[in-house]
């Protein structure tokens, strides 16, 4: 066995092939036909480019079967990828999450962490996203995150067109349990009020909240 296998092993204990099923199988209009390269290999593929940071397809095919992945030509990935719906990993995605940014900080007496919010556009030509107009000749989505400080970890990510305004996605993505860290861009003067009267009421000092 190679000995950079168990990072695989460990992976598929925290997102097993039983879930990576589960989700494809409830995935609308989608019947996951593949043998050997099925979503789960695939969505493997991915996680493996990402933690060994491969260059491309060309290369995950060329030395996936030395960290425990199937030989594959390097079409086939591509091929594969385009063909699953986003939600499919979007929703594999969100159960990583789930599982890996449960509460650390369980006593009271311990200061919240801080949670990082922005976004991240992302472009590509307008052939390729027509229904993402952004600028003359491109198009674009923008990443909405929310970012764990403590546990270095996304803990959501919303996705929009380059084109919405970043505002209604700071409440999104707020969560009370954390002290908010965020771009000026999801403020919004209403919602600058509510943190002013909470925090107000919450001061160690006998003050009336209405």
């Amino acid at each position: 066995m190679n000995n950079n296998t168990p990072f695989l092993a460990v992976f598929k204990q925290v997102l097993t092939s039983e879930e990576v099923q589960k989700v494809t199988g409830q995935t609308k209009d989608y019947e996951d036909t593949g043998t050997k390269m099925s979503v789960g290999v695939l969505f493997d593929y991915f996680v493996q480019a990402c933690y060994h940071q491969w260059d491309g397809f060309r290369q995950s095919a060329r030395v996936g079967s030395n960290y425990g992945l199937p030989k594959d030509h390097y079409s086939t990935l591509p091929g594969k990828a385009g063909v699953v719906p986003y939600d499919t990993f979007k929703r594999l995605f969100q159960i990583l999450v789930q599982k890996c940014n449960r509460q650390t900080r369980r006593h009271l007496n311990l200061p919240k962490d801080l949670l990082l919010i922005d976004s991240t556009t992302v472009t590509a030509a307008n052939s390729r996203m027509s229904w993402a107009p952004y600028k003359k000749f491109r198009g674009g989505i923008k990443l909405h995150v929310a970012f764990s400080q403590g546990q270095q970890s996304p803990v959501k990510v919303v996705e929009s067109i380059a084109r919405r305004n970043d505002g209604p996605f700071g409440e999104v993505l707020a969560d009370k349990d954390y002290l908010l860290v965020q771009d000026r861009a999801y403020g919004k003067i209403g919602r600058l009020d509510q943190y002013v009267l909470i925090a107000n009421c919450l001061w160690p000092l006998p003050r009336m909240c209405f």
